[in-house]
């Protein structure tokens, strides 16, 4: 059984992952968000909004809504937990690197676009 970078066996890590698609953390609306941008990925129609919530220059909440694959759902779900709590100077810094080392699987090239849909809006929100 080979093991990805963190250390657990692959077949764990993949059914976590899909256990996060299934019941993703963060989805839903922010009643009043300070920023939001939503994300088209024409490739595969994959589509994420993600919503911040900025009080003090810290992100105090984030969710994401929309429709997309497992992955491109997973990132949003890993990245919106990420970005809760975290300096806005920071959340802007964050690099597509800093999403793959959340997802502790390998993407394909084709599916890099899926991994960083979110991250993009991310940036894009933040402008």
């Amino acid at each position: 059984m080979k093991d990805n970078h963190a250390g657990i066996p692959e077949d764990m890590y993949r059914e976590h992952i899909l256990e996060l698609y299934k019941s993703p953390r963060n989805i839903g609306l922010i009643k009043n968000p300070t920023y939001e941008h939503t994300e088209y990925n024409s490739t595969c129609g994959d589509e994420i909004k993600i919503q911040l919530l900025i009080k003090d220059g810290k992100i105090q909440d984030a969710k994401f809504s929309g429709s997309g694959c497992v992955i491109s759902i997973v990132a949003s779900s890993m990245l919106t937990d990420k970005l809760k709590g975290l300096n806005v100077e920071k959340a802007k810094g964050l690099t597509p690197e800093n999403l793959m080392e959340l997802l502790k699987i390998k993407i394909t090239p084709a599916r890099i676009k899926c991994a960083l849909l979110p991250l993009e809006a991310v940036k894009k929100a933040l402008k």
